[in-house]
């Protein structure tokens, strides 16, 4: 089975929950969780376009946006 690939564009966000994440918001509202967040990408209100690809995980902490593995980006 093939995963599912993702284009999103949105800004970065640091979650203060938990532990602490980042994430992507888009204007329409959507939000990601990328499990391999680029640290040249880690800074709050960056926008970003990357591809993606959802991942499933068996257990997270974080309660917020769809898990997903980045592919890849641009600024």
């Amino acid at each position: 089975m093939s995963k599912k690939r993702i284009k999103i564009e949105g800004k970065v966000v640091y979650m203060p929950l938990e532990t602490g994440f980042w994430g992507i918001e888009s204007p329409q509202g959507n939000q990601w969780r990328p499990v391999n967040m680029p640290e040249q990408l880690k800074i709050e209100g960056k926008e970003v376009h990357l591809e993606a690809e959802e991942v499933k995980e068996e257990f997270s902490l974080f309660m917020w946006g769809t898990p997903v593995k980045i592919t890849s980006f641009h600024t």
